[in-house]
């Protein structure tokens, strides 16, 4: 039992990464909006989210690279080379930054719930304090360079944030049977296909399928460790998942009609906590922004690094250069006035719409017998892939249809 102790660290940071304030507000909306009819996006994105997470895993453990590095190297036609890292390059960046800009924008919600905003103006511009405090935070974070410290605070903000929402979803004892339904039939209750793509883009994140791939070759060096780090990733996953399920529980149970503020989402949580939910949802909202505010400017680092051929520490000044930036960006984009749910779900439906163009890559890369050799994928998980593909496809078709129709 130490032993596997010991061995968490990659699968508990990318469950950190999207049990984020993303994941709050998103799950939150969809309990409050739906009910349980949206369970079953949740249910099959944790399974997706398993599937490609283990790939990328075994990508980064065999080849003992990053994804965007493996895939730099095995594209062998310029042209084509080129293009697809300039797409992936452009996928994550951008992706990155509308991330960037919900996780510190939620950490905005959590702690405006409590404290007020406090706004100065620039010119034109209205630049909100607290936007840029948590960009310093988590820059300070950063810029420490250790990747231990890093995941001891991530490993410690998760088990709080989980531990809290999977108690109040039992105290509110749901109806089991309307569970079940929710889980298992799909249906969407009413829900529009941009919030089933929030769902999915909230617990698939696409730049973790390459910040798990570059950690995993950190930590294990060779392919006897492929069953641990298969077995911690299924555990993070699972548990992040249930916490996920669980926010969608207590929403669906809390009474609240519209989620504007971290109040709002404070509700679902006054079984447990009475008069102090406020409090610790402003707590929850606030951790959970600094550690996916950490990890969105160090995949995106890492992403870089390996399209480029750079250097992977996070020591280098190339890659501190390419974190600050997704940082900046982050902080400029929570600053514009926007109304910080929206920012969250606008992050989550961009991040479900990018998703199968990475699913894509990653499912050709381990795919290669020259590269993976019999670590390669089998049949089974081949079919996943393609079905985890073909359902991203049609859903973020159907999503980028629907904002044009609405225009």
């Amino acid at each position: 039992m130490i032993e596997w102790f010991k061995n968490l660290g990659p699968g508990v940071l990318v469950s950190a990464a999207f049990i984020g304030p993303g994941t709050v507000t998103v799950c939150t909306l969809a309990g409050v909006e739906f009910g349980f009819s949206l369970l079953w996006a949740l249910l099959l994105s944790i399974i997706a989210c398993v599937i490609l997470q283990e790939m990328a895993a075994r990508v980064g453990i065999v080849t003992q690279k990053g994804l965007s590095e493996v895939i730099r190297e095995e594209i062998k036609n310029p042209l084509f080379r080129s293009l697809s890292i300039l797409l992936i390059f452009a996928a994550i960046v951008i992706g990155n930054a509308a991330y960037e800009a919900g996780n510190i924008s939620g950490a905005v919600l959590g702690i405006s719930a409590v404290i007020p905003v406090q706004e100065i103006t620039l010119g034109v511009f209205t630049v909100n304090i607290w936007s840029v405090i948590i960009g310093t935070i988590a820059f300070v974070l950063l810029a420490i360079g250790n990747y231990k410290i890093l995941e001891r605070v991530f490993i410690g903000l998760v088990a709080i944030m989980s531990i809290s929402f999977i108690i109040t979803a039992i105290i509110t004892r749901p109806d089991i049977s309307k569970l079940l339904q929710g889980l298992f039939i799909p249906r969407n209750g009413g829900a529009g296909i941009l919030t089933v793509m929030a769902l999915i883009g909230t617990t698939v994140v696409p730049y973790n399928l390459f910040l798990h791939a570059s950690l995993v070759s950190e930590k294990w060096k060779d392919k006897n460790s492929l069953g641990t780090a298969q077995k911690e990733l299924f555990w993070s996953i699972g548990l992040g998942g249930i916490v996920s399920l669980a926010i969608v529980v207590t929403a669906a149970a809390s009474g609240v009609v519209n989620v504007n503020t971290a109040a709002d989402l404070a509700v679902g949580l006054e079984p447990v906590f009475g008069s102090y939910a406020t409090w610790f949802i402003a707590l929850g909202l606030f951790s959970a922004g600094i550690t996916s505010s950490i990890t969105a400017p160090l995949a995106a680092a890492y992403v870089v690094s390996g399209c480029m051929g750079w250097k992977k520490s996070l020591t280098s000044g190339r890659f501190k250069m390419v974190w600050a930036g997704i940082l900046v960006l982050g902080v400029i984009f929570s600053s514009m006035g926007l109304q910080p749910v929206e920012i969250i779900k606008f992050a989550q439906v961009a991040n479900g719409i990018l998703l199968p163009v990475i699913a894509i890559f990653l499912l050709w890369v381990v795919n290669r017998r020259a590269l993976m050799g019999s670590a390669k994928n089998s049949v089974k998980r081949n079919i996943l892939g393609f079905i985890i593909i073909t359902i991203t496809i049609f859903l973020g078709a159907k999503s980028i249809f629907t904002v044009f129709e609405s225009l």
